[in-house]
């Protein structure tokens, strides 16, 4: 409960909000137990389909991000609301100790009853889960399309070819292991490589330029990138029908 720290003269001081602030940050350490949730339904999800496991049981984890979404926007919106009372006691300090939970719960519903189904799509790992999720699915819809009108042998060394090229980091021209994607040109480089570049570049009060030719980004920050999971597994595929060919 927060209190007042009274003088010996008998004059009240501040509120003190220690004890809840703690309380919040061990509520914030729980995002990332939702963080790790999405990123295990969102690897399973890919499993699924490289597997051509049933549609149903990718749909189960569609409704599983969906939930985790709506958990971390409840969170989000808890803690903004007693993050905001906070603020405004602190700002107005009152003679006498507010009903908090009062307070907390109206700022609460107020932010609730904004939300909405854009809300869960505009989460960052979610929007990520389906345009990733769309993406291997129309990669393995195009295999389909070619064994079925048995045209799956056409133009072999040219479609390995243009796998090739895009496995390669446009930093260190080497096929990629930990590929990540700049969210605002859409290219791929490996994660060292390009956090190491961005890094040297602000150390020297630069920004860094996207270095794949021909882009037109010349401000890439650490917050564009996301991991390429799609890719990877590409890569990962690619590199064993090769062993396997050897």
């Amino acid at each position: 409960m927060p209190g007042r720290s009274t003088s010996s003269s008998g004059s009240t001081g501040f509120i003190s909000f220690s004890g809840v602030e703690s309380a919040l940050s061990s509520l914030k350490n729980f995002q990332s137990c939702i963080s790790s949730g999405m990123d295990t339904a969102y690897s399973v999800a890919l499993d699924l389909v490289e597997t051509q496991t049933e549609v149903s049981s990718e749909y189960s984890m569609d409704k599983a991000m969906v939930e985790f979404a709506e958990m971390d926007r409840k969170l989000n919106h808890y803690l903004k609301a007693v993050q905001s009372t906070i603020n405004r006691v602190k700002e107005e300090r009152p003679e006498k100790i507010p009903n908090l939970k009062s307070l907390v719960e109206k700022k609460l519903l107020a932010l609730q009853k904004k939300n909405s189904d854009a809300d869960l799509q505009n989460n960052e790992k979610f929007a990520q889960f389906k345009q990733q999720l769309k993406e291997l699915k129309k990669q393995y819809g195009l295999q389909a399309d070619r064994e079925a009108d048995g045209t799956e042998g056409v133009d072999e060394d040219m479609i390995v070819t243009q796998s090739q090229t895009n496995f390669i980091c446009p930093i260190t021209q080497l096929e990629m292991k930990k590929p990540v994607k700049n969210k605002v040109c859409g290219h791929t480089y490996e994660e060292e490589a390009i956090v190491r570049m961005i890094e040297n570049k602000h150390k020297r009060k630069k920004k860094a330029c996207c270095p794949k030719i021909g882009c037109s980004h010349t401000d890439v920050k650490m917050s564009d990138l996301i991991q390429d999971e799609v890719l990877r597994r590409a890569i990962e595929s690619h590199k064993k029908k090769r062993r396997q060919s050897d």
